[in-house]
């Protein structure tokens, strides 16, 4: 049966019942049923029918809402693993590009000196590129499944991973409610917040990291809802002009990303004091 037959039937028959009912009791039970008995059958009457038959008719309008989320969650997968596979593509071949620009310049080298430095040059290249195939590889892992349920679960898990690869302790306070978001706009999120873990991880040498995300004061859930997400460290933090030069992939994927979902993404940072990334939606929420 269709979502529209289904809303079809939820509307009418309650309505037909009624009407039956009434012309029943004029046409037929008059002389047995008073009027005020009548009208004290009629919404018991509505209530058994309502229990018997749309009963059954909810249940399918709420397994067809399941399925329908289940379908939205997959293409939302679908297309995060897509675009993971864009930006691994994309990396591995700047990187690879890189790398035959420095064999020539080894192969070039005027010293055995100027060789070494360039050797060592490829070394962190390589090691660079192994690193985003292990972060690539570790978002695909990361992305829920049709069946996950919890996003709160999925954060969690996210900072236990970050604690036993690096030590770091990730701290939580997650006041999202769970139908703040689309699925397309949940996994995002959750990419961002894992890209600024990594990089907190890679470059920050941090002993601890918070993430934050709370829902506007005052906002009621839904597409209109505004949320904040704040993600710190106590590393040793960076200037300004740093996270804004070349190169620093993993803020250009973050930013990539906020502006794909029409957010605002902050990064501030002072040499010695930390960073911090601020995540929002409140341009979006204001459309």
């Amino acid at each position: 049966m269709s979502y529209k037959w289904l809303k079809f039937l939820i509307l009418w028959i309650p309505t037909v019942t009624i009407g039956l009912w009434e012309y029943t009791r004029h046409a037929f039970l008059l002389e047995y049923i008073s009027m005020d008995l009548g009208n004290l059958l009629a919404p018991l009457l509505v209530l058994i029918v309502t229990l018997t038959l749309l009963r059954g008719l909810f249940a399918k309008l709420e397994q067809t809402q399941e399925a329908l989320q289940r379908e939205r969650l997959v293409k939302a997968s679908l297309e995060q693993r897509e675009q993971l596979g864009r930006e691994l593509h994309d990396g591995i071949s700047q990187s690879l590009f890189l790398l035959s620009v420095q064999m020539d310049r080894l192969e070039h080298a005027e010293s055995e000196e100027a060789a070494l430095q360039k050797r060592e040059q490829i070394r962190g290249t390589i090691k660079h590129v192994y690193e985003d195939v292990r972060q690539s590889i570790a978002n695909l892992q990361s992305i829920p499944a049709a069946d996950d349920v919890s996003w709160n679960q999925a954060i969690h898990t996210l900072a236990e991973e970050m604690r036993q690869t690096s030590g770091m302790k990730v701290v939580i306070d997650w006041r999202l409610g769970e139908g703040l978001l689309s699925s397309k706009h949940k996994i995002e999120l959750l990419a961002i917040i894992r890209e600024a873990l990594m990089n907190i991880r890679k470059h920050a040498n941090a002993s601890v990291a918070s993430v934050i995300c709370t829902e506007a004061a005052g906002q009621p859930s839904g597409s209109g809802s505004t949320f904040r997400c704040l993600i710190r460290d106590n590393g040793m933090g960076t200037s300004q002009s740093s996270l804004e030069g070349k190169g620093k992939y993993g803020v250009r994927m973050m930013r990539d990303r906020a502006e794909r979902m029409g957010w605002t993404l902050r990064i501030t940072g002072r040499t010695g004091e930390g960073t911090e990334v601020e995540i929002t939606n409140e341009s979006e929420a204001g459309q």
